[in-house]
């Protein structure tokens, strides 16, 4: 795919305010229409900024006063919904989690997510995430799970729940596919997404699921694919660690795991 930078002048709103003697970077936004052209053009936009502004922010900005045509994804703007995942200089990350200041840099290039198909500009296309996150199963399997008259809670220890605890976090941004290097190579491996949910259950002591999941995962584009390069758990916004629970289900699978 070609990368061009527009040669352009760049473009700045008029601003009758003290946002004049605010600090200013340059948000470098990746402009691609799949539909007319396969081919990345960026554009550049000065946006004032303060300490706390996040990209979300400022994408925002030059939406509101620059360019209303930039194609976002948000909606929660509190890392919880998972929406506005993104390159930023670089490395997949929240545009709403990422403050400006936390980058260390006056010029801030912005793109979509690899690993995913683009509809527009920043907006890519979460159809295949959601229906492998569907094929793991993600709830918990048990007939005894049916309200009765016999029914009866499940006693979880806290052992039991650190077990999974952390992999339930998963807001499915799909930070951790895009980072993920197998992904790139092999559009039909499942992803460090799906398979750290298919552990999440799997791990959980009140499923009667497991077995079903395991051969799910257990096939040549599922949990053998994985390189463990590690780069799905440095991106997670929520502290899960997806190439831990790859290498546990591998347990389970190799017969360590109870």
């Amino acid at each position: 795919m070609a990368t061009v930078t527009v040669p352009k002048e760049e473009k700045t709103a008029v601003v009758t305010s003290p946002e004049s003697t605010q600090k200013t970077v340059t948000l470098r936004i990746a402009r691609i229409n799949p539909p007319e052209s396969t081919e990345t053009k960026f554009e550049e936009f000065k946006v004032p900024v303060q300490k706390w502004t996040t990209v979300l922010e400022s994408i925002l900005y030059v939406k509101q006063n620059l360019d209303h045509s930039i194609a976002v994804r948000y909606s929660c703007r509190q890392a919880s919904c998972g929406s506005c995942g993104m390159k930023i200089n670089g490395k997949p990350r929240l545009a709403c989690y990422t403050k400006i200041s936390e980058l260390e840099s006056n010029v801030i290039t912005i793109e979509p997510m690899n690993n995913f198909p683009i509809i527009r500009d920043l907006a890519v296309n979460f159809e295949q995430l959601f229906s492998t996150h569907k094929k793991m199963k993600p709830f918990i399997i048990n007939e005894e799970s049916e309200v009765n008259s016999d029914t009866k809670e499940f006693i979880q220890t806290p052992q039991d729940l650190e077990k999974f605890l952390q992999f339930s976090y998963c807001i499915k941004c799909g930070l951790c596919n895009s980072a993920c290097p197998t992904m790139a190579t092999d559009t039909s491996f499942i992803g460090p997404q799906g398979l750290a949910q298919a552990y999440r259950y799997t791990a959980d002591n009140r499923d009667k699921g497991k077995k079903d999941r395991l051969k799910i995962v257990d096939q040549s584009h599922g949990i053998w694919r994985c390189h463990f390069a590690g780069s799905c758990s440095n991106v997670c916004p929520k502290g899960v660690d997806p190439a831990m629970a790859i290498q546990l289900l591998r347990g389970y699978l190799l017969g360590f795991g109870k």
